[in-house]
């Protein structure tokens, strides 16, 4: 995403260009989403045998590999973008893999009321972010700087362990990826706007698509966190 970060000779796209973009990018992420679903599905259902034997180690190097899938697209997805979309998919299937592992330790009734929640938040801030004509660069800088803060905390809090505040982590978790998908949404369309006549369309959708994705999937676990420990005290 640094390719964009500088200013450059702002492009003239009209409506239904704007449009296409836009839905292709969502488009993405929505098959982001289902792919997850499915994968969560199959790994409870088909390969959770597997997946019971499958050694510790493994399950280590899987809880890892997004973070260089996250960062292979991001530098992949504008210079080969099939490439970049492949890797997408394969993202979602871990994430899937890694959601089945945690569905263990919550209610279907948490589980389904973190996703109907998430989608809610992520949808009215996608479409506020998308549509706003207010500027959200200044909020988009302090929130990942307030994820960065979040990140360490949290992993003080590991030692600690901490139930309240893990309660109050995941709050703050939300309120920063609420904000972060209104920004993301912003930022890709002013993206399209000046550099998509230069670089693949395509490619753009799907770093938009990766951004939106990881987006929703952190509104969703933050929240998962929250109905969950809501559930614990009960």
């Amino acid at each position: 995403m640094d390719n964009f970060s500088n200013p450059g000779r702002r492009e003239v796209h009209d409506v239904s260009e704007v449009n296409g973009f836009l839905s292709k990018m969502y488009g993405y992420m929505g098959l982001s989403v289902l792919v997850s679903a499915l994968a969560a599905f199959l790994t409870m259902t088909v390969f959770r045998s597997a997946v019971m034997q499958m050694p510790p180690a493994m399950m280590w190097i899987i809880l890892f590999v997004p973070i260089g899938l996250s960062l292979g697209i991001n530098f992949k997805a504008t210079r080969n973008p099939v490439a970049g979309f492949v890797m997408l998919m394969i993202l979602a299937v871990i994430y899937g893999f890694e959601f089945a592992l945690l569905a263990g330790f919550y209610t279907q009734a948490q589980i389904g009321t973190a996703f109907v929640s998430s989608a809610a938040v992520f949808g009215a801030m996608a479409v506020f972010g998308t549509f706003t004509k207010k500027n959200l660069n200044n909020m988009g800088s302090y929130l990942s700087a307030a994820l960065i803060g979040l990140l360490v905390a949290m992993v003080v809090n590991i030692f600690l362990r901490n139930s309240v505040a893990s309660f109050v982590f995941s709050i703050i978790g939300v309120v920063i990826f609420t904000g972060l998908t209104a920004y993301d949404a912003q930022k890709m369309k002013a993206i399209y706007n000046n550099y998509g006549s230069q670089v693949s369309t395509n490619g753009l959708a799907v770093l938009g698509a990766l951004q939106l994705y990881l987006d929703f999937v952190n509104i969703f676990l933050f929240l998962l966190q929250i109905f969950g420990m809501g559930g614990d005290r009960d």
